[in-house]
């Protein structure tokens, strides 16, 4: 504000009495006599000139600091809430929330905000779902433990090779859940280290298939392979990339009570697309963007008796991201599911 009105008094202040003479010499040469009078007129132009200016200057002034403050005070009043709800959200309140405002750059920063805080509370909410669910699975396997242990040290059961092999079962699932929260972790950090090479597909897939296929029970569902007997070989990982097969057959498996599970190959111009399509209970549409978060399940997951911690789809799809892939999924509730993923292709 102080800018302007300085340039406009030093300008005005230096041209505006000569514009006045000259307009007054182009009087003179139209006939009119005021050269007796031309020193007074150019001293009461002046007056007249600051006389304005002042008042010009202090009732502009004024009415702009006015604006300005008022201006100022809605702008700042949702940056205050701004900065509460950020106060209250680093507190630990994550339901708060930022108002709408009428400013259309605050509002998209308020929008911004709330989005950013939506995801903090879904974070935190699968993070107390994973404490819960790590409680329960290592609640489990550590009763059992505990049980046996006791007894034993009372006397009043005698080790025998069952009892034996049941905590062997129970010390590998601790093991394995374990495992896999570490190794999500590793993956997210990208510090999870890989052996790429020149990888044949259908003998990894073979070999998977027939070790899988002696753990199916005979009104189980069946495994079949879809791939051409000279597919191209892919860029990639030959134990991360079972690893994949493995999480994503193992998922099929559990969800196909009876039916058909396939693994179809094909190739494209630079990729390589492996399919695992299965004829089991499917996906609700609701849950299906959701099936590749981390510590995410289906409410009908969450009330089987068998319980996971959501994390090896996520561990899956880390690991064809990590392999310059992709994965998607595609399934209908009560006809099946179909997850595609990805690998570069040797050329």
């Amino acid at each position: 504000m102080v800018v302007p009105l300085l340039g406009f008094i030093l300008i005005s202040k230096a041209s505006a009495v000569n514009l006045f003479a000259d307009r007054l010499a182009q009087l003179e040469g139209k006939g009119f006599t005021i050269r007796t009078a031309r020193t007074v007129l150019l001293e009461s132009f002046e007056a007249a000139w600051s006389h304005s200016t002042y008042w010009a200057v202090l009732v502009g002034g004024f009415t702009a600091a006015i604006l300005s403050l008022i201006l100022a005070r809605i702008i700042t009043r949702p940056l205050t809430q701004i900065e509460q709800t950020i106060h209250q959200i680093a507190a630990g309140d994550l339901q708060e929330r930022v108002p709408s405002n009428a400013i259309p750059e605050l509002n998209r920063l308020s929008r911004s905000f709330n989005r950013m805080a939506i995801q903090l509370d879904d974070v935190e909410q699968r993070r107390r779902e994973l404490i819960t669910d790590l409680t329960h699975e290592l609640r489990t396997p550590l009763t059992i433990l505990q049980g046996y242990l006791e007894t034993w040290a009372t006397g009043k059961l005698t080790p025998n090779a069952k009892a034996y092999q049941l905590l062997i079962q129970e010390t590998k699932r601790l093991e394995r859940l374990t495992n896999d929260v570490q190794e999500l972790s590793v993956a997210e950090a990208g510090h999870l280290t890989l052996d790429l090479q020149p990888l044949a597909l259908r003998p990894l897939i073979e070999e998977l298939i027939q070790t899988l296929s002696h753990q199916l029970t005979e009104d189980g569902p069946c495994l079949r392979l879809d791939c051409p007997s000279e597919s191209p070989q892919v860029l990639a990982d030959p134990a991360r990339t079972k690893q994949i097969l493995v999480n994503l057959l193992g998922n099929a498996l559990r969800h196909t009570k009876s039916g058909t599970v396939t693994i179809q190959v094909q190739a494209e111009e630079r990729d390589v697309w492996i399919a695992v399509q299965d004829t089991g209970s499917g996906i609700a549409a609701d849950d299906l963007p959701h099936v590749f978060e981390r510590f995410w399940r289906s409410e009908e997951m969450r009330s089987q008796a068998t319980r996971g911690t959501g994390i090896g789809l996520a561990i899956t799809r880390r690991l064809v991201e990590l392999q310059s892939g992709q994965i998607t999924a595609e399934s209908q509730l009560g006809i099946g599911s179909t997850f595609r993923f990805s690998l570069p292709k040797v050329n």
